[in-house]
């Protein structure tokens, strides 16, 4: 995800802002930015086919933004899509090919033409994870919630069945200071409700990751975080893909 910007501007649903507040967010999301930095270059690669025991190969799409990407992991091995397709091959017995088309800071916007490009070869099953830079881009929760519903349903009419971790909770990001932290929180829990609604109207499996792994990453943030402290480590990814596993597998069943 991009730098965080100042999100609690557009929040205005929580009470007007006095000229104080708005200097103080504003600074905030200048340190946050500055202590977190750009994401430069790109992530490990590893697309291919991840053999199974049985006959049959299933189509893997990774959609979304660098958490899709698995932004941070320390090699290809660790990628999201990479032990989510080790596990889809190992649990169904399907040979399971990997595509990945997630890339680093994405937002709802241009997930678009990610779809484009997935549904000229549909998959069997698309994971998706998007959203963080919809609220550090500080776009309306509506709108979002909106444009990721109708990509959900165009993969779905092109076959495929689709799994979407919704936003994750960005209050578990430290570098970010109080009190943005606890706005940009408050609007990520806001967009994760909105998206899990607008994909269960598409035919999609929301998961909440947000309420799942929060915690956990919040008591082991030096452990599963990757040294930006922004994004997850490649035991992050893991401790994700675990949770993600099993609705995956459920919706190819």
């Amino acid at each position: 995800m991009r730098g965080v910007r100042v999100a609690a501007v557009a929040l205005c649903g929580v009470g007007g802002l006095s000229g104080a507040m708005y200097g103080l967010l504003t600074g905030q999301g200048k340190r946050a930015r500055t202590l977190i930095g750009q994401s430069t270059g790109d992530p490990h690669r590893a697309d291919g086919v991840y053999a199974g025991s049985g006959a049959g190969e299933l189509k893997f799409a990774v959609l979304g933004d660098s958490l899709a990407a698995g932004y941070g992991a320390e090699n290809a091995d660790l990628l999201p899509g990479v032990l989510l397709a080790r596990g889809l091959a190992e649990e169904t017995g399907r040979s399971v090919r990997l595509t990945t088309y997630a890339r680093v800071g994405a937002n709802t916007r241009t997930f678009v033409s990610q779809v484009d490009k997935a549904v000229t070869d549909p998959p069997d099953l698309a994971l998706v994870i998007i959203g963080g830079n919809d609220v550090t881009g500080k776009m309306r929760v509506s709108t979002s919630a909106a444009l990721l519903g109708v990509e959900v349903a165009r993969l779905r009419s092109a076959g495929a069945a689709v799994v979407v971790a919704t936003c994750p909770d960005l209050g578990t990001v430290r570098p970010i200071p109080q009190p943005l932290r606890w706005v940009v929180r408050r609007w990520a829990r806001m967009l994760a409700r909105a998206q899990r609604n607008a994909v269960l109207r598409a035919g999609g499996v929301p998961v909440p990751m947000g309420e799942l792994v929060s915690s956990e990453f919040h008591v082991r943030y030096s452990e599963l975080f990757s040294p930006d402290r922004f994004h997850p480590n490649g035991a992050g990814y893991r401790h994700a893909s675990d949770i993600l596993l099993a609705p995956l597998c459920r919706a190819v069943t």
